[in-house]
């Protein structure tokens, strides 16, 4: 009986590969927005991200969930949040290599012309291991553009924010080497609707104020500081919440409880109830939503980068898998329809990543009109692909890729996430008619992109063509929402596929996703589409 326990036929462990400068696309990525210096700065942590020892911190931190602590052992109140040791080696090294706050941080003799391209890619690489933690990491990022409009505040706060040491616990930030961000604005009876929000400040004599509410989605609650909305007379405010007060006292932030959730596991997300919490305002009375916006536009490209990032971990997983198993005589790899199916995951991850550094490359440039309309794009056409994306390569491993050893659960459930955040589908795609409606810079500075393909491709050319049509017809646009957004986005994947990657790659989603010949489902490529090539290009390179 013996002889029934001995293991063929299986994939060995997916280990000793670098996801950053491994992957053709992300390399080249960067090459093209930055150089081969920013390449080269994140080779440690693109070997430590392929690596058994970074898998197993993202597995520990997904399986040993964050645990309440609401009150000591003497009935004290201390609203803490314990996490798995694992969680803090994923935030220390995220920290170390500067993808949270540490691009924003320009020395004004010498700035660094790639910081945000080279986050961006460190970023896509390095949450593949575990995306949770990589909330913490975005709001702390996103904070310090938000937090500039109260001067003051920035003065005493931001030199944590960009710093790249960790030191977890609820301390005086003026002692800690970097500062965790978070944001509140979800309340019950809200949701995205954040001008519908409840929470209430009052104005102090010392220039405080006191806010009274409840948060009803409030991530990361051990993080040293939040930009959160509340009302005043003049309307929605934003005001700086921090954890621990400059005089060392702990401020009320009553955690209530934390979140059961689909995915995002590692992290802690909580209900907060705000009970003369002391705040500080940014910005003007009344102009929170504006102001908080500055936050909200940078998470936004983050979850364009780690919606690339979770369907490129699933394409990994896939063609290790599918380059290993051996089935019907032949390895799936070499097999015509595997690779079918392969290719057009591998098209779709690369037009994900091409996207996503591309708008960091606009960061850097500081293209805000681009970046207002073709973010929110890209953040409505990428994170709603995900999902699906994710479910072809999990059925590539077929029973394998179901049970949780493979990680493929974990990064099934976690890929509907992003299209969620910010606001649902339907908020994104709006958010995409404002953007057109409020700048024509915005719009302009995005044709300029899709001009610089012209010609390329005749496919192309059609769909730019129906994109123009799409805008120029003023009646049911609000109907039409999700198929602007979505063929806009299209069309901006497609220039920058058409300028940068093989034609294989062009090729193939010029075919597919802008001339229509594809099915329904992830695997219908065209006959005659060089998948062998395709795929051979998307798997990643070892250490």
């Amino acid at each position: 009986m013996g002889s029934t326990h001995e293991v063929t036929n299986q994939a060995p462990p997916l280990a000793g590969y670098d996801p950053i400068a491994g992957d053709a696309a992300l390399a080249e990525a960067c090459l093209r927005h930055a150089d081969a210096a920013t390449l080269a700065s994140l080779a440690d942590l693109g070997a430590l991200a392929g690596s058994e020892q970074a898998r197993e911190w993202g597995r520990l931190a997904d399986e040993n969930r964050p645990v309440l602590r609401t009150h000591d052992r003497y009935g004290n109140r201390v609203d803490e949040v314990e996490f798995h040791p694992a969680w803090h080696e994923l935030m220390c090294t995220a920290f170390a290599h500067g993808l949270a706050g540490a691009a924003w941080d320009q020395d004004p003799a010498a700035p660094s012309p790639h910081a945000h391209v080279r986050r961006a890619v460190g970023y896509l690489g390095w949450t593949q291991v575990e995306m949770g933690h990589g909330c913490p990491v975005t709001m702390t990022y996103a904070a310090v553009p938000a937090l500039r409009a109260a001067p003051e505040l920035a003065a005493v706060y931001e030199p944590g924010l960009t710093g790249t040491g960790y030191r977890f616990g609820l301390t005086a930030p003026g002692d800690k080497p970097g500062l965790v961000a978070g944001m509140g604005m979800t309340e019950k009876q809200g949701g995205s609707d954040v001008r519908a929000n409840t929470t209430r400040a009052v104005p102090g004599a010392d220039g405080t104020y006191a806010l009274t509410g409840h948060k009803w989605f409030t991530s990361a609650p051990m993080s040293d500081l939040f930009l959160v909305l509340a009302q005043l007379p003049e309307g929605v405010s934003c005001f700086l919440v921090p954890r621990v007060l400059p005089d060392g006292s702990r401020n009320v932030f009553r955690l209530q409880r934390l979140k059961d959730k689909l995915g995002d596991r590692a992290n802690a997300s909580s209900e907060v109830e705000f009970d003369g919490t002391t705040g500080w305002l940014v910005g003007e009375p009344g102009r929170g939503v504006p102001t908080i916006l500055a936050m909200v536009n940078s998470t936004r490209l983050d979850c364009v980068i780690g919606s690339a990032a979770t369907v490129r971990a699933a394409l990994t997983q896939a063609l290790h898998h599918a380059r290993h198993r051996r089935a019907f005589g032949a390895r799936l790899v070499d097999q015509p329809l595997m690779q079918n199916v392969l290719a057009d995951l591998a098209v779709e991850s690369e037009a994900a990543t091409a996207l996503a550094i591309r708008l960091a490359a606009a960061v850097d440039a500081g293209e805000s009109a681009f970046l207002r309309l073709a973010g929110a794009a890209a953040k409505s056409w990428v994170c709603k692909r995900a999902p699906g994306v994710v479910a072809e390569a999990l059925e590539v491993l077929g029973g394998n890729g179901y049970v949780e050893e493979s990680g493929m659960p974990r990064l099934y459930r976690q890929a509907p996430l992003n299209s969620i955040w910010e606001g649902s589908g339907n908020v994104i795609a709006l958010d995409v008619l404002r953007a057109l409606g409020r700048s024509t810079e915005s719009l302009a500075a995005v044709v300029a992109e899709l001009e610089l393909a012209r010609g390329a491709d005749a496919r192309y050319d059609r769909a730019v063509k129906r994109l123009h049509a799409e805008l120029g017809d003023p009646d049911g646009l609000e109907f039409r929402a999700r198929r602007v957004a979505g063929l806009l986005a299209l069309c901006l994947q497609g220039s920058l596929l058409l300028r940068h990657a093989p034609d294989a790659v062009s090729g193939a989603f010029c075919a597919t996703r802008l001339g229509g010949d594809w099915g329904a489902v992830l695997g219908t490529l065209p006959p005659g589409t060089p998948a062998r090539g395709i795929v051979e290009r998307a798997v990643v390179a070892p250490v």
